[in-house]
């Protein structure tokens, strides 16, 4: 029985996750979680705790499930490498076929009020988190002779997180994958240059 309790916990957990991706966290009422998780309220309690808890659980789930492809984008040889896997991975995962359109975390950030605020600073902390990895793999990048001297890394870092989080947007929109992809070709095409590296 525990084990069949846990595979029903984990399966909720994803259809929550979906219910939070499409709607935002304040958008994702109880009424559509539990419905959605097949549970009861009490259920829904007594298994995660409160919506919050359960926001943050399937956070992590959608973290560990769909952003890999960002942290393994870090160990491609090239700056401009790593931002182009970076922004494709971005353009699959907002404009995918088998996943809601847009990305959970700014799907949950748009509209947050003050009594969303600690969900909200999670969401910022998590960005804020990868945007400090990326600008170290380009501080390194720049170390190497792999990004011009005279460009800032934490800059181009926020650029390629502002111009990822612009993405999302775009595919929630109805953009498709293939405009978004032609749109980070583009921002490519203004990666600082670099010097041929032997």
């Amino acid at each position: 029985m525990g084990r069949h309790k846990e595979f029903c916990v984990e399966w909720a957990l994803e259809r929550a996750l979906e219910v939070f991706w499409r709607h935002g966290y304040e958008g994702a009422s109880l009424t559509d979680l539990t419905a959605a998780m097949g549970i009861t309220r009490p259920s829904l309690y007594a298994a995660y705790g409160n919506k919050e808890t359960l926001f943050r659980k399937a956070l992590d789930l959608y973290d560990a499930r769909y952003m890999g492809f960002a942290y393994a984008a870090l160990e491609a040889p090239r700056a401009r490498d790593v931002v182009a896997q970076v922004l494709a991975g971005f353009v699959e995962l907002a404009a995918g076929d088998d996943t809601p359109p847009g990305c959970m975390g700014t799907q949950g950030a748009l509209v947050c009020s003050s009594a969303a605020e600690p969900i909200k600073e999670e969401l910022i902390r998590r960005r804020t988190a990868f945007e400090a990895l990326l600008a170290a793999r380009l501080q390194r990048a720049q170390d190497e002779g792999d990004l011009p001297p005279d460009e800032t890394p934490s800059d181009l870092a926020r650029f390629v997180m502002t111009f990822s989080g612009g993405i999302a947007i775009q595919a929630a929109g109805g953009a498709s994958r293939a405009a978004l992809q032609r749109a980070a070709d583009v921002a490519l095409r203004a990666w600082p240059a670099v010097p041929e590296m032997a």
